[in-house]
């Protein structure tokens, strides 16, 4: 019996193993020998795990909560790493899967491969080349420990290699996302909002911020949300935001009957909402990977992207946090000028079907 722990260590994780978990459970079901339990480093009353997201994603909640709910992110690498060796005191477990790069993955990565398990790395090589950024620090320590770097494109590929990994344990597998987006993209929900605000498909544009440097300079994100609201023309801007973020927003007062701050939506109706926009505006890789995915343009307000073939392939420009070039990108979505876009290879839904393949060899 091979013995699978799925480790998630934020909302964002779940979406992206879903699919492994759904590979798992068609692998038993054609007789092969594996058993898997999902692990959160949170705690079950976790706000940002609303009830519909485990129906929308069709699995089940985690079989365990480490019950992790610190903002400090030392604190949170201390936590997870005491809970989670619990954890692997009484669960048999061959090798341990860890999503992307959050303090609480890279917790549960050291603590995988001091007890010499086999640790395998969802979404490796991705870097911004910023080592001031602790995210960045902590994919550098993922990597290094990871037996199975499992990567979203060449680019990822590339970088790991040069790092230092053995080209034999990098695996070229896809993006895991895509296989999300595809199973959910015939369940999208028009969400209840759209009656409410008249929304109508493809006349408004999407925005989301999360990112604490830019929600830190505020006169700066006053300016830039000021110019993205003079090149949307006659469409609103919807922003779905919790939290600091929110708080942020509210207190620079943007025009509210122009640029609406709504609560977080389910996901299923978040995705509505994004894959209908004229446009996105956002610094998350994810929307942005999502923007590809459906062809809707994209404004990144990043100078870099740990995933490339976003920019290269697909719908996404970086504007960085200069007002003036996210003016010119909202004004071009609204205007329908965008540059052609394309799937990156291997975005074609069958990641957790290969990641699966190459762990049963294990």
């Amino acid at each position: 019996m091979l013995n699978i722990c799925i480790f998630a260590g934020a909302r964002p994780n779940f979406i992206k193993v879903a699919p492994i978990i759904k590979a798992i459970k068609k692998a038993q079901s054609e007789k092969a020998d594996m058993a898997f339990k999902l692990v959160f480093a949170g705690t079950a009353g976790d706000a940002t795990l609303e009830p519909s997201l485990f129906d929308d994603l069709q699995i089940g909640r985690p079989d365990v909560f480490l019950g992790v709910d610190s903002t400090s992110l030392n604190e949170i690498t201390g936590r997870v790493m005491g809970e989670f060796e619990k954890y692997l005191d009484v669960n048999a477990t061959d090798v341990v899967i860890v999503v992307d790069d959050l303090a609480s993955t890279m917790a549960a990565a050291i603590v995988t491969k001091k007890r010499g398990i086999k640790l395998a790395h969802l979404v490796a090589g991705t870097r911004s080349f910023d080592i001031n950024m602790p995210k960045e620090i902590n994919r550098l320590v993922i990597d290094a420990l990871s037996d199975l770097l499992f990567t979203a494109g060449e680019g990822a590929s590339t970088i790991a290699a040069r790092e230092g990994a053995n080209l034999s344990n990098v695996y070229l597998v896809g993006n895991i996302l895509m296989d999300t987006l595809r199973s959910c993209h015939n369940r999208l929900r028009r969400p209840a909002v759209f009656d409410d605000l008249h929304l109508e498909d493809k006349r408004y544009i999407v925005f989301t911020i999360n990112r604490h440097a830019l929600l830190a300079n505020k006169e700066n994100l006053r300016a830039m949300i000021d110019a993205a609201l003079q090149s949307a023309i006659g469409m609103p801007i919807v922003a779905p935001l919790r939290g600091t973020a929110r708080d942020t927003i509210a207190a620079i007062n943007p025009e509210k009957e122009k640029f609406i701050i709504i609560d977080p939506l389910p996901y299923l109706e978040f995705g509505y909402l994004t894959a209908h926009a004229a446009g996105i505006v956002t610094d998350s890789g994810n929307v942005a990977e999502e923007a590809t995915f459906n062809a809707v343009p994209c404004a990144m307000l990043n100078s870099y992207t740990e995933h490339s073939e976003t920019v290269k392939y697909g719908s996404s420009v970086l504007v960085g946090e200069d007002a003036g070039t996210l003016r010119q990108a909202v004004a071009d979505m609204t205007a329908g000028r965008w540059k052609k876009c394309s799937l990156p290879d291997r975005w074609d839904g069958r990641t957790a079907e290969r990641i699966i393949r190459i762990i049963a060899t294990l």
